[in-house]
């Protein structure tokens, strides 16, 4: 090679992990597009943690003395300080976090940051990043689903009077507690955290020490950097660790659930605050308005919950079609791990606390409730009254049904049917029928597990 090429060799080599291989120009295109430092760059903190991890077992290994071990701590620590205080600068050939790490550690410390990567791959290192970052925010995610529940039980609490119409396709169906209506939503999300901690016993796995894929040629100790680094144990096969990523899947997956659920939630208070409904009536702090009609009070809080639902899915689908074409091992296409693990995450941490304050802050209209409330609701508890008086429920089921065919024929409530329009229907109807007829009544006879009456609710 002539020295001007050699010389760019050199610097090529220099300023990239892998630059010893190659001795022509990258396309400038191809430099930009490899690089994932604009969106890894969160897990700066991450990325030193374990590098400052891994130090200490090369130095137990025997791979480095105690005062370089010494030196490449404190230089890390600089390199965080940076990090945290804002005056890290990316540079040009930062091709990702711990190229830049990596680059910054040398200008400090010298020439002993190149023994920081012996026997370590960024595939490893990578995927321990990854794990770290993900274990922290899996915890926060926690905490946070955590007060959207605490907030409905409170407000279920308080309000367990409540009535209110249960609909199942959109029709009015049985009475029901407001109170049990907000827990639905509360138990659902309650299962989102028991995922979301399930997951984070397999995420919290230790993958260092697996090196590119065969694993660390230098008896370096794994359980040993599980341990420094709050794991709770190492991974059992280093091809599995470095390429895996079951647990951003299962992490997609968890959070588009958990969209869903919310989706749910938030499409019934849609209703619930239209002018049709007239149950529910949002915060302004949680409302818009019409740019053209005035007298509009939007629920765009409740939309957008909505729409983020479909976004979510979205990441899951597009990531799990990623790993669909993928052959063992590392590869490239795992760059896009991250891009939808952070979006997502980053998602969720607005939606729920959105979720949570629009439930600390609507007001309801029990009155409004109440009043949707109608008796033809009650047709179900006609065919409970006569299972009471031992009539089999299936011909019970039919008398209550031919009751309501009488009130139609007659254009009357169910409840204005006379004792003589009951009996003419069957025998069994006695004149403690009018008892059906309170929904107080009705709501508290579900007073099983898991069932609306105020005793179950409580």
């Amino acid at each position: 090679a002539s020295p001007p090429t050699a010389k760019k060799a050199k610097a090529e080599e220099g300023s990239k992990l892998w630059g010893g291989r190659f001795t022509g120009d990258t396309d400038p295109l191809m430099e930009e597009f490899n690089a994932s430092i604009q969106v890894d760059k969160r897990m700066f903190k991450q990325d030193i943690v374990g590098s400052k991890a891994y130090a200490k077992a090369i130095c137990k290994a025997g791979l480095i003395t105690n005062e370089e071990l010494d030196e490449l701590l404190k230089g890390l620590d600089q390199v965080l300080v940076e990090w945290q205080e804002g005056k890290f600068v990316i540079q040009a050939g930062d091709e990702d976090i711990h190229t830049a790490n990596e680059r910054r550690l040398k200008e400090l410390v010298g020439s002993v940051a190149g023994k920081l990567h012996t026997g370590r791959s960024r595939n490893d290192q990578v995927a321990t990043d990854m794990r770290l970052w993900l274990r922290d925010e899996i915890d926060d995610l926690v905490h946070i689903i955590k007060a959207f529940v605490s907030t409905c039980v409170t407000r279920a609490t308080a309000e367990i009077d409540v009535l209110m119409p249960g609909y199942t396709h959109l029709q009015r169906a049985q009475p029901i507690r407001w109170s049990h209506w907000l827990l639905s939503h509360a138990f659902a999300l309650v299962r989102d955290v028991d995922r979301l901690l399930s997951l984070r016993e397999r995420v919290n796995i230790s993958p260092l020490g697996s090196g590119a894929l065969a694993g660390n040629p230098f008896d370096v100790d794994r359980a040993f950097l599980a341990a420094e680094l709050g794991f709770a144990r190492a991974s059992d096969n280093s091809l599995d660790a470095t390429s895996g990523r079951d647990f951003v899947a299962e992490f997609l997956f968890a959070s588009t659930l958990l969209t869903v659920h919310l989706s749910k939630w938030a499409e019934d208070l849609c209703n619930y605050t239209s002018k049709e409904f007239g149950f529910v009536l949002l915060s302004d702090a949680y409302s818009t308005g019409s740019s053209l009609m005035p007298q509009k009070k939007n629920p765009d809080s409740l939309e957008l919950i909505r729409g983020k639902a479909g976004t979510t899915f979205g990441s899951c689908a597009g990531f799990l079609m990623t790993l669909k074409g993928l052959p063992s091992t590392y590869n490239k296409d795992l760059q896009e791990d991250k891009a939808a693990m952070f979006q997502v995450a980053d998602t969720l941490r607005k939606l729920v606390p959105i979720a949570t304050g629009v439930v600390a802050t609507l007001t309801i209209n029990a009155e409004r409730m109440r009043a949707a409330l109608s008796v033809d609701m009650l047709a179900t508890d006609v065919a409970y009254y006569l299972v009471r008086k031992q009539v089999p429920f299936r011909e019970a089921h039919g008398v209550s049904g031919s009751c309501v065919a009488r009130a139609e024929e007659k254009r009357c409530r169910l409840d204005e049917l006379t004792l003589a329009d009951f009996q003419a229907i069957h025998p069994k109807f006695e004149s403690d029928v009018v008892k059906i007829w309170d929904f107080e009544r009705s709501v508290d006879q579900y007073n099983v597990q898991g069932g609306t009456g105020k005793k179950s609710v409580e």
